[in-house]
């Protein structure tokens, strides 16, 4: 396929109308028509079907389209890189991180970023750590920081980072003693809002649960730990979750502490053996290093 007849076959794939797709292109409908045949002549199978007067994509289209899908995202990458080259400094950084990282860590470290770096521009994301590997491998992102790192023979990942798992709770639940360490065991006598989201986090607690044997009552279950922070601030139950999060949400009514033994995580950057970091991630990444070891020293 020739790049024209990949840019008319996403616009119609997308559309789902030769009509819309000919706007979308600013272009006449029967141009469009013509290079769709074009294209399926060269291929030599049907892209669509009319089905009750729509378009209806074939198997081998719905095939072709998550192959045209990349192209398209490399090719938006490209564009944003000549146009970061036309104003003179500039870059893009495509990156995913857990929600948990999204909701300080990574914003505090773009502004720091930005402020030296006016003319970079970002694609984040916020991903589940079972999407990690996957947004790596389909070129989504170039690079991902997460809890713990992937094992996987084409991924790359080095430390940024490190933290630990904190009981997070609504302001004077155990008292006033800040920075005193708490006990798993307390959670016997209360109601926990348990994660149903798999990583490293939900691992390592479920793992010294099990390990000591505590039985413990959790009525309720989310995936993400913010949803978590949210049911604590209305006194639903109390919650073990990582540092980052319960430092981002602490308020006036919301308060968190260690927990006795400290059960540690790492903070890993992570890429694709074949894509190392350019220059301006690897500058991004020292930013984000930073940030995370002002963070647990504050």
């Amino acid at each position: 396929m020739r790049l024209r007849h990949i840019e008319v076959f996403h616009a119609v794939y997308a559309h789902g109308s030769i009509s819309t797709a000919a706007r979308t292109l600013n272009v006449s409908q029967p141009s469009v028509s013509k290079v769709l045949k074009h294209a399926e002549d060269q291929l030599g199978f049907r892209l669509f079907r009319r089905v009750k007067g729509r378009l209806a994509p074939t198997d081998e289209a719905h095939a072709l389209f998550r192959e045209v899908k990349e192209v398209f995202e490399r090719l938006d990458s490209l564009k944003q890189a000549a146009r970061n080259l036309k104003l003179g400094e500039g870059g893009h950084i495509r990156a995913a991180v857990l929600p948990a990282l999204g909701l300080s860590i990574a914003p505090s470290a773009v502004a720091r970023f930005r402020a030296k770096h006016p003319t970079v521009t970002f694609d984040f994301r916020t991903l589940h750590y079972d999407e990690v590997l996957r947004s790596l491998y389909e070129h989504e992102v170039d690079m991902a920081l997460a809890y713990d790192s992937i094992q996987h023979p084409r991924v790359n990942n080095f430390q940024i980072g490190q933290g630990e798992l904190m009981m997070m709770f609504r302001r004077g639940e155990f008292g006033e003693a800040p920075g005193e360490r708490l006990d798993l065991k307390d959670l016997e006598s209360r109601n926990y809002i348990g994660s149903g989201a798999t990583g490293p986090v939900s691992d390592i607690f479920s793992a010294e649960v099990e390990g000591r044997g505590l039985v413990i009552n959790e009525p309720i279950t989310v995936s993400t730990f913010y949803m978590a922070a949210s049911l604590v601030r209305h006194g639903v139950g109390v919650a073990v979750v990582d540092e980052f999060t319960a430092r981002a949400e602490a308020s006036e009514l919301i308060d968190f502490r260690p927990l006795e033994p400290a059960l540690a995580f790492g903070v890993y950057c992570m890429h694709l053996e074949d894509r190392p970091l350019s220059h301006l991630s690897e500058s991004f990444v020292k930013v984000m290093r930073e940030v995370l070891e002002e963070v647990r020293g504050s």
